[in-house]
């Protein structure tokens, strides 16, 4: 024999499934990451008390300007993102919540993915490399180029690396700093033939490039949208698609001669 449900009861009663379900889904892990501005690092100088670029096999020009190469901090693919850390960080300017999949590899542990942002890291260098010595019309077999950036991993600075070469060995062509003297980040993968990549997180990377002394920006041409959402005041930004153009650009930045390009 079963006794009848008053209305109220019954609506407690249906209620109790979902309330179980909107407690799960507000405390369980979701696949996202929280991402915030990271180090800057100008490939110019040191880091860590060592050059981040050192050429032997053909002479060396001083650099006063900056070339700050940047990146972006994440929780670790491990860390617990519930639906609280998404709310909590969705409207902030400082924070960007992002699939976990746009930053770590899917499916992998930790370490591996440790391993790939080092695989992906040695072969920017090594690309950023060739791209440099191309363009100034160099041998890598005469000219020997070492780079080293501590806790830094990711394909993402490698147009900085082929700047920071091209500068220290020719500047703007004419004797001149490639930079202007001025402090210049950006962001971009290269391939050896010279053409810049897309990256991500270029909203963010404009903040640390603005706390970090920057007037200018390079950014991938595709990107320019994303660079524009958050841009600090006092930020100009430069799109690029090639190593090629990136140059002649910064030497009509330089000289005043020539058009700069805008997003």
């Amino acid at each position: 024999m079963f006794s009848r449900l008053t209305r109220p009861q019954a609506i407690a009663v249906c209620a109790l499934p979902v309330v179980a379900l909107l407690a799960m889904a507000v405390f369980a892990p979701l696949p996202f990451s929280v991402a915030q501005p990271g180090q800057t690092t100008n490939v110019l100088g040191e880091d860590k008390g060592a050059p981040v670029i050192t050429i032997s096999g053909a002479p060396t020009r001083d650099t006063p300007g900056q070339l700050r190469m940047t990146t972006i901090v994440a929780t670790s693919p491990d860390t617990r993102v519930s639906l609280p850390d998404i709310v909590d960080n969705w409207f902030r300017t400082d924070r960007a919540v992002m699939p976990r999949d746009a930053i770590y590899p899917s499916g992998d542990t930790v370490q591996e993915i440790e391993r790939h942002n080092e695989e992906q890291m040695k072969e920017s260098q090594d690309a950023a490399t060739q791209a440099a010595l191309n363009y100034l019309g160099l041998d890598d077999k005469g000219v020997k180029v070492g780079l080293r950036l501590a806790d830094v991993g990711g394909p993402s600075a490698g147009l900085l690396f082929s700047l920071g070469i091209i500068d220290k060995l020719d500047g703007d062509g004419t004797g001149g700093d490639l930079t202007g003297g001025r402090v210049i980040a950006g962001t971009g993968t290269i391939a050896a033939d010279g053409r810049v990549g897309a990256v991500g997180g270029v909203a963010l990377k404009t903040q640390a490039a603005k706390r970090d002394g920057a007037t200018v920006f390079l950014v991938p041409k595709a990107e320019c949208a994303d660079a524009r959402a958050e841009l600090p005041k006092g930020l100009r930004l430069i799109p690029v698609t090639t190593l090629k153009s990136t140059v002649t650009s910064l030497v009509a930045l330089e000289t005043g001669k020539g058009s700069v390009p805008s997003c």
